[in-house]
């Protein structure tokens, strides 16, 4: 995770305890508040440096917070300052391998690490890091107002959009200039929120195809979790698919799961659920939501696939942008997910 400086970053230039959280500019920017509610919340700083505000916060706060940081030396040096520091935790690792395996956070920033992540990996790792209403604040360059600065990050839309494709809102966008005239410098700070619940959406506004409008979602369920793909418009999905002439319901499922994930199953452990009829601008869709009781393999991308980048998802930590029919499939399956989406009619095959 590369973690560039600001030529004036006081991180790397001073060695007391820092009194407020601004890393952009020296003296410039939001400070603690822009982050919300703190007190004896969970917190994750990304791309910690040498650990000065993330001590700041367990101080202040009683924040519980892990700093995490994947410069060895930065770490290293962060230990010998704070390691006894109680509330204050100290990681060594990689930005998007710490996201996918933590318990996830109350509140997660980062000063300057997010822009130089691929998004691809790192957004949905950190919008199902967060926890329901969790918040998320970080810091992107940008070019100052006359255009004469450098600009190594995408543009504030392009980051609006990014953050709301991966079912993040965004709640305010600070602009932050240095102070010093001659620096043609500058950051966009963003505050983001996930939703209280899990949201879900279609994947186009476009209706399908006629013969397309009857599919398959696949709920494959076990120790690992919840098995998900994302979309290559965005969206997380079940495994499955649209049904071909002649074939039965399971085969269509089993068909389905190995073609886009690989894995194997038999008809024999695929348990139909029931029927989801969705009547939404004049376009009809139906799904049947399944089951799949056994299988082997592990889930791997396929070629020509639209969907890809197989995970196991926790129950609780869903992702958000789930597509609409698996959202629907997934209530049908377990109607106490804390899940919404654009209601479907379900009537049932057998008691669950």
């Amino acid at each position: 995770m590369p973690n560039p400086r600001v030529p004036d970053d006081p991180d790397d230039q001073e060695s007391g305890e820092a009194e407020r959280i601004d890393r952009w500019f020296r003296g410039a920017g939001p400070d603690d508040g822009f982050l919300g509610e703190l007190k004896g919340r969970r917190v994750l700083d990304l791309g910690c440096g040498t650990a000065r505000y993330a001590a700041r916060l367990v101080r202040a706060y009683g924040a519980e917070v892990d700093a995490v940081d994947s410069e060895p030396g930065r770490i290293e040096r962060a230990r010998a300052r704070y390691e006894s520091l109680p509330g204050l935790r100290l990681v060594h690792a990689d930005a998007v391998a710490h996201l996918r395996d933590a318990e996830p956070y109350d509140v997660v920033y980062s000063v300057d690490a997010v822009p130089f992540i691929d998004p691809r990996r790192l957004l949905p790792a950190l919008a199902t890091a967060l926890k329901p209403g969790g918040t998320l604040c970080f810091g992107v360059p940008h070019t100052d107002s006359r255009g004469d600065g450098p600009s190594p990050a995408p543009a504030e839309e392009t980051w609006r959009e990014l953050l709301v494709d991966h079912g993040l809102y965004v709640e305010e966008v600070v602009e932050v200039t240095a102070p010093d005239p001659g620096n043609p410098a500058a950051h966009r700070v963003f505050r983001a929120r996930r939703p209280a619940r899990v949201t879900s959406r279609p994947r186009t506004a476009l209706p399908p195809v006629p013969h397309a409008a009857l599919g398959v979602g696949a709920v494959l369920h076990g120790p690992r979790g919840l098995l998900l793909g994302r979309h290559r418009r965005g969206t997380w999905e079940l495994p499955g698919g649209t049904v071909e002439p002649g074939e039965s319901l399971q085969d269509a499922v089993v068909r389905e799961l190995r073609e886009e994930t690989g894995l194997r199953a038999d008809p024999a452990d695929v348990r139909l659920l029931g029927t989801l009829l969705d009547h939404s601008e004049d376009v009809v869709r139906v799904t049947v939501a399944a089951a799949v009781t056994d299988w082997r393999g592990e889930p791997a991308d396929q070629p020509d696939e639209r969907v890809g980048d197989w995970r196991w998802y926790r129950l609780d930590r869903l992702p958000p942008s789930l597509f609409v029919c698996s959202a629907q499939a997934l209530t049908a399956w377990r109607p106490d997910l804390p899940i919404d989406h654009a209601p479907a009619h379900f009537t049932a095959y057998e008691s669950k």
